[in-house]
């Protein structure tokens, strides 16, 4: 299992940096941190290609669609420090009733619009385990995962220290 402490950690210094950086300590930013990984989970469903049934280009290299689902992963951590939930624990639910990546992502929009309007922590904890469960189905390991989220949260500095 990957280390989901040190991950809020690192969210929770990144988030304060850019809260510094961009004069935010004021701001509520919830609501954006929510549309943002909702916007993400679709980049992320684009990469996948799995719902588009009418055409036969196969899915990004695996190394895409990891950067673009720890790119959602990045908003999620996000989401759980705002409101305080970073001190549970998550497990991967076994959701063997849907068949498709497809199905999955349609089921992790739900529970995003569902965590956004009841906000509590038994709502986070299933919308967690849900994007965890959606990285197992498209073939991630925790430690593939853990990494990506490593070089990703670099990267993250390095633009905002170049003005991004």
């Amino acid at each position: 299992m990957m280390n989901i402490n040190k991950l809020f950690q690192m969210q929770k210094a990144l988030d304060e940096y850019i809260k510094s950086e961009h004069k935010l300590a004021t701001e509520n930013l919830l609501e954006r941190k929510i549309l943002a990984f909702l916007v993400e989970l679709g980049e992320l469903a684009n990469e996948t290609r799995c719902f588009k049934f009418w055409s036969v280009k196969p899915s990004s290299e695996k190394n895409i669609v990891l950067e673009e689902y720890v790119d959602g992963l990045h908003f999620l951590l996000s989401i759980g420090i705002e409101l305080g939930f970073q001190d549970i624990e998550f497990d991967i639910e076994d959701h063997s009733d849907l068949s498709s990546i497809s199905s999955q992502f349609l089921e992790i929009y739900y529970a995003t619009v569902e965590f956004r309007l009841i906000r509590n922590e038994q709502q986070f904890k299933g919308l967690f385990s849900l994007f965890l469960q959606l990285g197992k189905m498209l073939g991630f390991t925790f430690i593939e995962i853990e990494q990506a989220y490593f070089q990703k949260n670099d990267v993250n500095y390095q633009r905002q220290q170049n003005g991004y």
